[in-house]
């Protein structure tokens, strides 16, 4: 079964076309990622599947509800945390949870036992009675994602869940993140500009300009559009070798950069000119590489 599926999907602010008719699908409990710099509809597109806001065209169905007609019952199968803070800042992280509880009538001891089985995942005790202004960047995502998953939904959006979050708090956050998609059998939807917070995912589209460029798996992608690069610190007679050989390089300041095809060619070439290097390296092509190669443009470039 198809947990969300998008087809030709529209929207528009004014001149502005953030959505350009895009089409996705995605299968029940998959680890889905969107990646896209800022600005290339990611945030517009999971708005609209949250029911936050109306689409210009094309279909949206959730858990096999129809978007625009059955937008209560799509609101119960999803658990959304937004790149914006939507907790109240004047209220504890409890009084948080029960706020929102109350909107599914969740209260009492039920409530409290669905509290401690988040805590479980989570660990919030030791700031669960505390104001959320007090609380870090890193306490607050958490417990924006504890009210997420208050009702137990079978779909969770993050949009852009790591974004402001220092280094210690991001890797923090993607540890949940990654033990959600182990505990549960939720399907997650990941919006996101930072390259290495797609590795993980079980399939991912880039969007660019309101349009979807590429979709893959992230090793996929990175094998279709991007080379692995062997950088080599040369000795004499190195640059002359590879001439002969025909192998084309690049000469970057002291280091020569060779293009692979794969991994093997590059150990195969360092295996026949040992004696004239004096170390190397074999570079991953990233997901950077990739976005660049599709696009034009870099992912880092786009987010500034």
């Amino acid at each position: 079964m198809k947990s969300i599926e998008v087809n030709n999907l529209v929207k528009s602010y004014g001149d502005v076309r953030a959505v350009r008719g895009i089409s996705f699908a995605v299968e029940e409990g998959a680890f889905f990622a969107l990646l896209g710099p800022n600005g290339a509809g990611k945030s517009t597109t999971v708005e609209i599947l949250a029911t936050l806001l109306a689409k210009d065209e094309g279909t949206v169905s959730i858990m096999g509800e129809t978007l625009d007609r059955d937008d209560a019952k799509i609101r119960r199968h999803l658990g959304v945390v937004f790149q914006y803070g939507t907790l109240d800042n004047d209220l504890t992280v409890r009084e948080n949870l029960a706020a929102r509880g109350a909107f599914y009538g969740l209260s009492g001891q039920a409530l409290q036992t669905r509290i401690a089985e988040l805590d479980k995942l989570i660990d919030f005790t030791s700031y669960l009675d505390r104001r959320i202004r007090t609380l870090s960047g890193g306490q607050r995502r958490k417990a924006e994602i504890a009210r997420a998953l208050l009702h137990q939904p079978r779909v969770l959006m993050l949009d852009e869940p790591t974004t402001g979050l220092d280094p210690k708090s991001r890797k923090d956050i993607w540890a949940l993140v990654l033990s959600i998609k182990k505990d549960t059998a939720m399907t997650i939807l990941l919006t996101t500009h930072y390259m290495e917070e797609v590795l993980d995912a079980d399939h991912v589209v880039i969007l660019h300009e309101g349009v979807i460029r590429a979709e893959d798996s992230a090793e996929n992608l990175r094998l279709a559009y991007a080379r692995d690069t062997l950088k080599i610190m040369p000795k004499q007679g190195l640059l002359k070798k590879l001439d002969q050989d025909g192998v084309a390089y690049e000469r970057i300041n002291a280091t020569v950069h060779v293009p692979l095809k794969n991994p093997f060619e590059g150990v195969d070439l360092v295996g026949r000119h040992r004696e004239a290097i004096e170390s190397f390296e074999i570079v991953k092509a990233s997901m950077d590489d990739v976005f660049l190669n599709i696009t034009g443009a870099s992912l880092e470039e786009g987010t500034s």
